[in-house]
């Protein structure tokens, strides 16, 4: 079952020591542990804005991120709180609490342009936190969205342009929520009442400010909540973690919960290109990797950070499927099976869900790299086919030691040196015959064990005197013959369910594979037409824009 996580409290996951970023290793592990998918909110924003104290809302907690009322920012790089995600089973929700930006303390300007675009690349759903209203300087202040293409490369390729890039952005940006808080404006538009969304979207409309512009090419899906004052007390305002939710505002409470409500039910599984799923583990594979190229020096490329995560999972997705092979034949058979095709029917079944699983946890194994190393793995069958028989001889072995022990001893004690003595011999190697077939699960060596008894157990009788001794010898050898020959029939049939057993084998990974390319072709269809989707509304907004520019100056 897929492991997830629930922390007491937050912890740093980005530390931003002298305004140089490291991965927390602690924080680290903990995703590392998480193989559940992930719903990663973040909060971004000004200085004390009120961030943290809406992200301890969506932890359904009043402490956790630290709360100021002072004029200083308490929350340095991002910290992050995982807790059971209240609406999607087996999902683990990720809450990111970011440091303000716009700190005029900073030497280096970019250190908030770094964690933003983080910020970007790790969450399913980004929400931007402001005071007042959504106006001209509010928008400024987001100035940060509008260097991502500077700071982001969706492809490796050197020749790719920011403005090709940043129309792969869509693809794996996070949908985009705007929270004002102490808003105090009607939402109103002349004498018409209009929404929170609407007030947003009057807000964007293109002209001459380029976060406006960045903000609808990059974030097609946009939401808005705007927020009362929690209290009119002040002295309420700076304790605001140790009110008790009766003695707020109610409409701030409604609007607090209306908030939550829609970031539990809207916020999508984290996802990469081709709809990738992102776990704990992968999330903080992604980390690290961006962290790395922004310590070097060098501009974080998403595809190269995919094809690093896939070559990670991949091998881990080998052994995982190999493993449940493993476990799955150690209860399912027990060897000496009575037949090969016995064997060979619970080999595919555990196969089959061998595959799956490998299917399951792997992507971008475009040359089938990893899925062959499966396949060398799991066409152990030929191995388990002698361990079989080696258990069956073993056994049928020991089964006749047993059973031949009271003739052994007549033998050696001369109890058949008297007349007629050898159809009293016949008679009790008979017996030990059949008591032999009477026992169950003796496997796939019990049909050439017969003619090896005498010989392996010490049962010869060739000094009892008898009559048509040499009848019997001729005897013996047709038999001898026939048991051969049924021998070689047996070992060609089992080569022939050997090699169906391999064809079925390649078909099955075929089949699965085939299956996977084609789920992944849908989601790529699917994510190109989200892109085109969004690209021809942009277009058609700069033409509205270019229409309106161009009557104002007629």
């Amino acid at each position: 079952m897929a492991s997830g996580a629930t922390m007491t409290a937050p912890i740093c996951l980005v530390e931003n020591q002298k305004e140089q970023l490291t991965v927390n290793p602690e924080a680290l592990e903990i995703l590392n542990n998480i193989s559940q998918p992930v719903v990663v909110v973040a909060i971004a924003g000004l200085s004390r804005t009120g961030k943290s104290y809406l992200m301890n809302r969506l932890a359904g907690q009043n402490h956790g991120f630290r709360l100021n009322s002072t004029v200083r920012s308490e929350t340095k790089g991002i910290w992050m709180w995982c807790v059971p995600h209240s609406t999607k089973k087996n999902h683990t929700l990720i809450l990111l609490d970011t440091e303000g930006l716009g700190d005029v303390k900073k030497v280096d300007p970019k250190n908030d342009s770094w964690i933003f675009a983080l910020t970007v690349l790790l969450s399913s759903t980004l929400i931007y936190n402001s005071m007042g209203t959504i106006n001209h300087q509010a928008l400024e202040q987001l100035h940060y969205v509008t260097e991502l293409t500077q700071l982001i490369r969706a492809k490796s390729s050197s020749t790719s342009e920011e403005v090709k890039d940043s129309t792969e952005f869509v693809s794996f940006f996070p949908d985009f929520v705007w929270t004002v808080r102490d808003f105090t404006l009607e939402l109103k538009i002349g004498e018409a009442s209009i929404t929170e969304d609407e007030y947003l979207e009057d807000a964007l409309k293109l002209n001459s400010n380029m976060p406006r512009e960045c903000i609808r090419q990059f974030f097609p899906k946009r939401k808005c909540f705007v927020f009362d004052r929690p209290t009119s007390d002040r002295n309420l305002l700076f304790h605001l973690e140790k009110v008790p939710e009766d003695k707020l505002d109610s409409t701030f409470q409604e609007q607090s919960k209306k908030f939550c409500t829609y970031i539990f039910n809207h916020t999508k599984t984290k996802t990469l290109r081709e709809g990738i799923t992102v776990t704990g583990s992968r999330l903080g594979t992604l980390l690290k990797a961006y962290v790395d190229a922004i310590k070097k020096g060098a501009v974080p490329c998403l595809e190269n950070v995919v094809t690093t995560l896939a070559q990670r999972e991949n091998s881990v997705a080998v052994q995982k499927a190999a493993d449940h092979y493993s476990e799955q034949m150690a209860q399912r058979v027990r060897l000496p099976t009575d037949t090969l095709q016995e064997l060979l029917d619970v080999h595919a079944h555990c196969e089959r869900e061998a595959i799956a699983v490998f299917m399951e946890h792997s992507f971008k194994d475009d040359k089938r790299e990893f899925q062959k190393k499966l396949e060398t793995l799991l066409s152990a069958i030929i191995q388990l086919s002698i361990q079989n028989e080696d258990a069956s001889f073993k056994y049928c072995q020991a089964i006749m030691k047993q059973l031949s022990e009271p003739l052994k001893k007549s033998i050696s004690e001369k109890t058949f040196s008297v007349h007629g003595g050898h159809e009293l011999y016949l008679q009790a190697k008979r017996k030990v015959e059949l008591d032999y077939k009477l026992v169950p699960r003796k496997g796939v060596k019990v049909r050439n064990k017969g003619e090896k008894v005498e010989q392996r157990s010490g049962l010869t009788c060739s000094f009892v005197p008898f009559k048509n001794f040499h009848g019997s010898v001729e005897r013996a050898k047709k038999e001898a013959a026939e048991k051969e020959q049924e021998q070689l029939k047996q070992k060609e049939e089992e080569q022939r369910q050997k090699m169906e057993a391999q064809e079925r084998s390649f078909s099955e990974n075929l089949g699965q594979l085939e299956e996977k390319i084609k789920k992944e072709r849908e989601n790529f269809r699917v994510m190109l037409e989200r892109m085109l989707k969004h690209y021809l509304q942009v277009s058609m907004a700069w033409i509205e824009a270019d229409s309106h520019s161009s009557g104002r100056e007629g």
